[in-house]
């Protein structure tokens, strides 16, 4: 992997309205910290077309292209693309909640 390029990052449909309602959610007791976490969520996955390799493989996989980035207490679930350059993160997972391979893979799209 060429680690002086930048990987573009691109949010799923899915990985969008995980942080839709994770904001929403948030934002009923606490609207500002709502908006900055939803922002330092973002900040977290578009920091992975820097370093495409810093998060762990998913264990629930066992795929070295499907890997997480904790910020916590969300997983940021991606698949790395190298013929592409391109990182898709498929999900923002809380970590509290297994992690079930449809709800990953069908993200993708």
């Amino acid at each position: 992997m060429d680690s002086v390029m930048d990987y573009k990052v691109i949010l799923s449909p899915r990985a969008i309205k995980d942080l839709e309602e994770i904001v929403r959610y948030i934002s009923l007791d606490k609207p500002k910290v709502a908006f900055r976490f939803g922002n330092a969520l973002i900040d977290a996955a578009l920091a992975l077309g820097h370093h495409p390799e810093m998060g762990v493989v998913v264990q629930e996989f066992d795929d070295p292209r499907i890997r997480e980035w904790i910020h916590k207490p969300y997983r940021i679930i991606y698949r790395i693309d190298e013929a592409k350059q391109v990182i898709g993160v498929a999900r923002f997972w809380h970590g509290a909640q297994p992690l079930f391979h449809d709800k990953v893979v069908d993200s993708e799209s």
